[in-house]
């Protein structure tokens, strides 16, 4: 009898011990942030972290003088990185957008032929001139219609002026009840190849949808043009820990959705930062045809909005959703939101650009984003 009540003691023990053993050495997930996170108390921090971003920013970008070799001097801007607080921050984030090069742009446009029916080089006179008359006229266009077929050509160069970098947009649906289990593999595993340089990858941002197709979690990453982007994609499947992401990655979403895209030139996509408070990303898709007139009406609107609001970044789709345009700006709470874009219509220029571009939009679509912890952007 005692050695049987040993034996049930001995069992028992050894149950308490085992249940102590998985209670210990079992980490605890991290909850999944979520809107409810964003109070209506935060907005004097999100401005004070904007006032300093923005300062920091336009210090990194001010012209330094340097002295040349002849001791004239000269000025040039000065792209240093921006600090911050993720280990693998794209430095090149926070560069200047640069415009096509005077002695390029022209011999480029020329050769491509942008906005002309023929791509054969046009007879030109003794100096330079094309020929006039009735039938050159009509052959060749009249003198203000080569001029507006410039500036359609100039504007298609500026908008692909930041041509070295091409930027993903990737939409994962995640089942509800996978939420808090991909949250850990995909934190666990974008921050881990974004940080290996051999990977030619930068992550921009990472956010869960709130408002709008909720649980659909979306990231942007930056890779050196699509040389840059085909070297990724190969380093990464290659890597021996993907199999394991990619099977497990299949069980927790419902469908995955990719873009390639390129920002606008006069808005280059913001570098690391961490200001707090949540993002909407508007997407656009237009009438075919329109994407030139879209930059030009906006490259005007943004100077209005960036005095109340905060851009992230601009980009248009180049392979994937075609005729799609996202806009990404972020705001200390939805009241703030509501308030700034209230203000927006007191800024001069902004009524126009409204005006301008609605006519080009076909659908258009507004998510409440909320950046996950690994986020550079923030």
């Amino acid at each position: 009898m005692i050695a049987s009540q040993l034996s049930r003691s001995s069992r028992s023990a050894t149950a308490v011990q085992s249940v102590t053993r998985a209670f210990t050495t079992t980490a605890i997930r991290p909850k999944t942030p979520s809107l409810a996170d964003v109070t209506n108390n935060g907005v004097d921090s999100f401005n004070a972290k904007q006032k300093e971003f923005r300062a920091d920013l336009a210090a990194k970008q001010k012209p330094k003088f340097e002295p040349s070799q002849s001791g004239a001097g000269r000025f040039d801007a000065v792209n240093s990185s921006t600090p911050s607080s993720s280990s693998q921050s794209p430095t090149f984030l926070s560069e200047a957008p640069t415009a096509p090069h005077a002695s390029t742009a022209g011999p480029v446009s020329n050769k491509l032929g942008l906005g002309k029916l023929s791509i054969a080089a046009e007879p030109v006179g003794p100096e330079g001139e094309k020929p006039t008359g009735k039938l050159s006229s009509l052959i060749y266009g009249t003198k203000e219609g080569r001029e507006m077929d410039q500036q359609i050509e100039q504007s298609f160069s500026q908008v692909l002026a930041r041509g070295k970098y091409v930027h993903s947009i990737v939409f994962h649906e995640v089942k509800p009840d996978k939420v808090d289990e991909y949250v850990e593999l995909v934190g666990n595993w974008y921050p881990k190849m974004a940080s290996m340089p051999e990977n030619k990858v930068h992550l921009v941002g990472s956010w869960r949808t709130e408002v709008g197709d909720s649980d659909t979690f979306v990231h942007i990453w930056e890779y050196q043009k699509y040389d840059g982007y085909h070297s990724s994609l190969h380093s990464i499947a290659n890597h021996p820990d993907f199999p394991a992401f990619d099977k497990k990655l299949k069980t927790l979403i419902t469908s995955k959705r990719v873009s390639l895209m390129q920002e606008f030139s006069f808005w280059p996509t913001s570098p690391p930062r961490q200001l707090g408070g949540l993002f909407e990303l508007r997407s656009y898709t237009l009438h075919p045809g329109n994407l030139l007139d879209w930059e030009t009406h906006w490259r005007k609107g943004l100077k209005a909005r960036r005095e109340v609001m905060e851009g992230v970044g601009a980009w248009f789709v180049q392979i994937g959703d075609l005729n799609t345009v996202h806009h990404l700006w972020q705001f200390a709470d939805l009241e703030e939101r509501k308030l700034r874009r209230e203000k927006s219509w007191g800024v001069e220029g902004w009524g126009n650009t409204v005006h301008k571009t609605v006519p080009l939009i076909q659908t258009m679509q507004s998510r409440i984003l909320i950046p996950m912890p690994w986020s550079p952007v923030a």
